[in-house]
């Protein structure tokens, strides 16, 4: 990451961007000390000069003027807008004064802690929540990500990834993408969206599995539309055919898996006839998409959050898993592999490094959550029952909250009752962001997040494979680095043994310590890859009980869980709720991923705006006409939950039956109070009724029921 002079006022540095989940890297141009503009890293063997929308705005967040720069007291009522700026010293004291009287009054499970998607304060968030004692850490993971690295470690060990980067000399020969769609936003999971559609030009074969016909299914050569969120009854009939047509890798099943004799009578019942009356495709359609993914080989199977938010995500993706398995598509070059970390650096990602959350540091009579409801995989606290036990007060209810990156109200379900507990029943919160949110409006205390430019960072969050270098090049105003504010509190209410660094620089300096490296050794090279082999299981078995890839498991069955996966239909859909849907006769699918925004984030930024300036809801045009609806009308969507509004995008795209909504929408130029987050917000039509994961809790966002209607 050397820094390259190109004229005498005008310097470039090569970093990482962090806009979304972090994989790409790039060229940060300044003067004099300012960010003149990003750019892709054409040499980057990550992204390979690719640089989306959000990157390239990078600098627009970095000096928008709205950004919160100073820590923020509130002065007035909560929601009313009035703040005073404080000093650093004056907000750490009166967090570390809150947190210590109500550890000390009540105990440390009166506080939560908060955050948003995987962000670099992920290293940090869990582990000070377990090192102050508190079981009420509340994430988002139950239904992103989470299911699918649940449903991996029981099956075979650990997730397997899309190997596209050719590591092993060989590329993909079928691209399946199933519920996702990175070539749209940009990177997720530690893979770039270039990278995908690349893969997607030199495959023979392409299979895309998505309600809507994303970028990929135009050119795709099986697009399988099924009715939103009966993936799992696709996946089943895909295993069914594999099996009856004996269409198998023999060596794979017979000598690396277990339970497959048990698979092949689970599946019976599961034929093409029937998945088609449940998904809505043909029998044709299910069988031949089987054949095409189990005789291409090496074939690769690219999933996403659709997979998570569902009425049966670790079912779905137990099934996902196991197609892998039965065409030999694990570990192989070109195939879904187990990537290879860097030797000698410390992995941050708890998923490969235990040891990062903190857990043992909870007492061994830790206390009890303060949401009653609980389920068999969720490693974190359930986001929806414990708001509701911030309002009920059952079993009891927490007393301060510091919500770091995250914006509830916008991105959660019932966000009215949450908005509730945010006003009338916390005593205290704190929100780190960037700017005054919706979320951040109902605040006591706001401190000043530091944007990506800001900060120094290993980042390996989600890439495993490799590490990238993150190196600060600007400051504005106060703000500071998630990581300092939580290392300097942490350190101000005793945890010095979970945390024992003396800065943030010295904890980046430990995390490579076994490299030979510091920091700034580092930074000179930018980026430290692992030595990727394939096959692994040959040698080492996989990381399960038995050793072996499970596709019976024993460890599903002891945690009351069905050991082969099973289909659950969604508890709001036209099959299960007949009598509703005769009022709300729309599927509706929320959450598709926008170029321009990641989540709830960058609304305000000018340039993003303009690629998408308002809310839209995808309509076939049939269902349009028929309703008495135009092209950019403003239309109200509405739930048994409650209603919202959006531009109507016409698009033949998505069947007659299913609507597609935008989500996370506020509008920040409306300003305080609320900054318009009640409009066009979809998780206003999300609650209770739509259902919830068995297993993980997730909400099922993706195959609610609605109605539409002019404004």
């Amino acid at each position: 990451m050397a820094t390259t002079a190109r004229s005498e006022d005008t310097r470039v540095v090569r970093s990482a961007c962090r806009m979304c989940h972090g994989v790409c890297q790039v060229l940060v141009y300044l003067r004099g000390g300012r960010v003149l503009k990003v750019t892709g890293d054409p040499d980057s063997p990550t992204s390979r000069g690719y640089i989306c929308p959000k990157g390239a705005a990078s600098p627009e967040l970095l000096y928008h003027p709205d950004r919160v720069t100073h820590p923020l007291r509130r002065i007035g009522k909560r929601g009313e807008g009035k703040w005073r700026r404080i000093s650093w010293d004056e907000a750490l004291n009166e967090i570390e004064e809150i947190f210590s009287r109500i550890r000390r009054e009540s105990g440390p499970e009166y506080v939560a802690i908060g955050q948003g998607t995987g962000r670099p304060y992920t290293d940090f968030t869990l582990r000070f929540a377990n090192a102050f004692g508190t079981p009420n850490f509340v994430a988002p993971a139950h239904l992103c990500y989470m299911p699918r690295v649940f449903a991996s470690v029981i099956t075979l060990g650990q997730l397997p990834i899309t190997d596209v980067y050719g590591a092993g000399g060989n590329h993909p020969a079928c691209v399946v993408i199933w519920g996702c769609n990175i070539t749209a936003s940009g990177a997720a999971d530690g893979m770039c969206g270039r990278l995908i559609e690349q893969a997607l030009r030199t495959a023979e074969k392409v299979i895309v599995i998505d309600p809507r016909r994303i970028t990929p299914a135009k050119k795709a050569t099986h697009w399988l539309q099924l009715r939103p969120g009966t993936d799992g009854a696709l996946a089943l009939a895909m295993i069914h055919t594999i099996i009856a047509e004996g269409l198998l890798d023999r060596d794979f099943v017979h000598n690396f898996t277990v339970g497959y004799e048990q698979l092949v009578e689970h599946v019976r019942p599961f034929t093409p006839e029937w998945a088609a009356a449940v998904t809505g495709l043909t029998v044709d359609g299910i069988r031949d998409a089987a054949r095409t993914y189990a005789s291409t080989s090496p074939a690769c199977m690219l999933w996403g959050s659709a997979t998570d938010a569902s009425a049966s995500n670790f079912q779905t993706a137990r099934a996902q898993l196991i197609l892998r398995a039965l065409t030999g598509n694990i570990d192989r070059p070109g195939g879904d592999v187990l990537w290879v970390a860097p030797r000698g650096v410390r992995q941050k990602s708890p998923f490969m490094n235990p040891e990062q959350s903190g857990a043992h540091f909870l007492p061994a009579d830790k206390p009890e959550c303060a949401a009653v409801r609980k389920f068999a995989l969720n490693a974190f606290l359930h986001a929806p029952s414990f708001w509701k036990s911030v309002v009920s007060g059952k079993p009891y209810r927490v007393r301060a909250m510091w919500l770091i990156g995250t914006n509830p109200l916008l991105s959660q379900t019932n966000p009215l009752l949450i908005e509730e507990a945010l006003r009338d029943h916390l005593e205290f919160t704190v929100v780190s962001d960037f700017f005054i949110t919706p979320t951040a409006a109902l605040a006591d205390l706001i401190l000043p997040a530091a944007t990506w430019l800001e900060t120094d960072d290993v980042a390996n969050l989600h890439k495993i494979w490799c590490v990238l270098a993150r190196k600060k090049v600007a400051q504005v105003g106060e703000s500071r680095d998630d990581h300092e504010v939580i290392l300097e509190l942490a350190k101000r209410l005793g945890l010095h043994e979970a945390f024992p660094w003396q800065s943030h620089r010295s904890y980046l300096d430990s995390l490579l310590y076994e490299t030979g490296m510091n920091f700034d050794q580092f930074c000179e090279r930018g980026i430290l890859a692992g030595e990727m082999t394939y096959h692994k299981y040959r040698e080492k078995g996989f990381a399960t009980p038995s050793g072996k890839f499970e596709i019976y498991s024993n460890t599903a069955r002891q945690l009351g869980l069905e050991p082969l996966p099973v289909y659950r239909e969604p508890q709001l859909s036209p099959v299960s709720s007949p009598q509703i849907a005769r009022e709300y006769p729309l599927i509706l699918t929320t959450g598709a991923r926008s170029n321009p925004f990641f989540v709830s984030e960058g609304r305000q930024i000018q340039s993003l705006r303009r690629i998408n300036p308002d809310p839209l809801v995808e309509i076939h045009p049939a269902t349009a006409e028929r309703l008495g609806i135009n092209k950019g009308d403003w239309v109200w969507i509405e739930t048994p939950e409650g209603r919202v509004r959006m531009r109507a995008a016409l698009f033949d795209g998505i069947a007659p039956d299913v609507v597609s909504a935008q989500h996370a929408w506020w509008f920040p130029e409306e300003g305080p109070p609320e900054y318009g987050w009640k409009k066009s917000n979809t998780n206003l039509l999300l609650g209770d009724k739509a259902g919830y994961d068995p297993e993980t809790g997730a909400e099922c966002l993706r195959s609610s029921l609605c109605k539409i209607y002019p404004v």
